[in-house]
C-alpha cells in the first residue's frame, strides 16, 4: 500500500493527490457547516435584533463566504503540489478572478437586498408612479455597473491589459452598434416612457392588438399581463412607432345601449319608458349625470330608444352595467313595456 501512494503522477505522488484532494473535501464540506451554522444560530440571534440590516448582511454574506471556503482550500491543496511554473502562473490568475468574481457577488447582493428593503417600500409609500418606475431601472442598472466594475478588476489583478481590452472593443463598436441598433431603439423609446409617461404600471393599454395592464416598464423592455391572464413581453421601441391606447386614462366610459319596444307602445308608454331610463340613471352613483335619453328610432320592427350614459372613473364597468341592465329589464316588465324581436306578419289575401 505505501508502494501505491509512493508512485508518481504528474510530477506528484498519488499520496500527495490524495491529501490535496482532502483538503479540497475538507473545505466544501467547512463551507456547508458554515452554512448550516449560518442558517441554524446566527440567523435566529440576528432575527431577535430590531434592526433588519444585520438579518440582511447575514442572509447576503453566507453563500459568498461558503464559496470563499472552498476557493482557499482549493488554493492551499494545489499549492502543495509541484507544478511547472507557467501552471502556477495560470493558478494565480485564475484564483485572482474567482475571488473578485466572489466579492463582486457579495457586493451586489448587498445592494440588490437593501434597496429591496428599504428603498421599494418606501416608493410604494408615495403618491407619484414616477418612483415605481425608475427604481426597478436604477436597481439593474446599478448590478450590471457593479458586475461590470468587478470583471474590469478581476481581470486587471490577472494581469490582462484591461486598457488594451477596452480599445480592442472601440475598434469593432461600429459593427457592435449596427447589431445592437434595436436595443438602442428599446432604450429610447424606454426613455419615452419615462419623460413623456403615455402610461404608467398599473394602467391599461392597448397596443399592437394586445390589451392588459402594464406590469413593469424597464429601460428596454415592458410587460403587460392581458385580460386573459398572459404575461406580454413589450420591446419599448414598440412605445415610439405604435398609437398606444390608454384605457386607464379615460375620464369615464361611454356606454351606448339601444332598447327596441314593440310597436303598440302608445306615445304616453314610450314617455313613460325614457322617464324610467333618466330615473335610472339619475339614481345610480356610478353613472354621471350628462347621460342621455332619445326616442330616435321607428325601426323594421320596434321602436327605438337611444340611452348614453358614462360610468365614473374608478367603478366597475361590467358592474355597473349589470345594475343598469336589470333595473332596466326589472322596471320595463313592471310598467308593461315590452322589449320587440323581429316579427314577420303574412297576410293571407287568397287566390284570383
Amino acid at each position: 500500500m505505501q508502494e501505491f501512494f509512493a508512485k508518481e503522477f504528474y510530477h506528484n505522488t498519488i499520496g500527495d493527490w490524495g491529501i490535496t484532494l482532502l483538503i479540497i473535501l475538507g473545505s466544501v464540506i467547512a463551507g456547508k457547516l458554515l452554512y448550516w451554522f449560518f442558517g441554524s444560530v446566527i440567523k435566529k440571534l440576528t432575527a431577535k435584533t430590531k434592526t433588519k440590516i444585520d438579518d440582511i448582511i447575514v442572509d447576503m454574506i453566507e453563500e459568498p463566504i461558503v464559496l470563499a471556503l472552498a476557493i482557499i482550500g482549493m488554493w492551499y491543496g494545489l499549492h502543495r503540489l509541484d507544478f511547472p511554473e507557467e501552471w502556477y502562473t495560470f493558478m494565480g490568475n485564475v484564483y485572482h478572478i474567482l475571488i473578485a468574481i466572489n466579492i463582486t457577488w457579495l457586493i451586489a447582493r448587498l445592494v440588490d437586498a437593501i434597496i429591496g428593503e428599504y428603498i421599494v417600500p418606501l416608493a410604494e409609500k408615495t403618491e407619484s408612479t414616477l418612483d415605481d418606475q425608475i427604481i426597478p431601472v436604477i436597481r439593474k442598472g446599478l448590478r450590471s455597473v457593479i458586475w461590470i466594475m468587478g470583471v474590469i478588476v478581476a481581470l486587471n489583478n490577472a494581469g490582462y491589459d484591461v486598457g488594451a481590452l477596452i480599445a480592442g472593443l472601440g475598434i469593432g463598436g461600429l459593427a457592435l452598434a449596427m447589431a445592437a441598433k434595436d436595443s438602442v431603439a428599446n432604450i429610447f423609446g424606454g426613455i419615452m416612457v419615462f419623460t413623456d409617461k403615455p402610461f404608467k404600471v398599473g394602467d391599461r393599454i392597448k397596443i399592437n392588438g394586445f390589451d392588459g395592464t402594464i406590469t413593469e416598464i424597464g429601460i428596454r423592455i415592458s410587460r403587460m399581463r392581458t385580460l386573459e391572464g398572459r404575461l406580454v413581453t413589450i420591446p419599448n421601441s414598440l412605445f415610439t412607432g405604435d398609437m398606444v391606447e390608454n384605457v386607464t386614462a379615460e375620464p369615464t366610459r361611454k356606454i351606448v345601449l339601444n332598447l327596441g319596444l314593440t310597436y303598440d307602445m302608445s306615445a304616453e308608454k314610450m314617455e313613460k319608458g325614457m322617464a324610467i331610463l333618466k330615473d335610472i340613471a339619475a339614481n345610480n352613483n356610478d353613472i354621471n349625470n350628462d347621460y342621455l335619453v332619445s326616442f330616435n328610432a321607428f325601426g323594421d320592427f320596434s321602436l327605438g330608444i337611444l340611452f348614453i350614459y358614462y360610468i365614473r372613473p374608478g367603478s366597475d364597468n361590467l358592474d355597473t352595467q349589470t345594475a343598469i341592465n336589470l333595473e332596466i329589464l326589472k322596471q320595463f316588465g313592471a310598467n308593461g313595456l315590452d322589449m320587440a324581436f323581429p316579427t314577420q306578419t303574412i297576410y293571407n289575401i287568397g287566390e284570383k
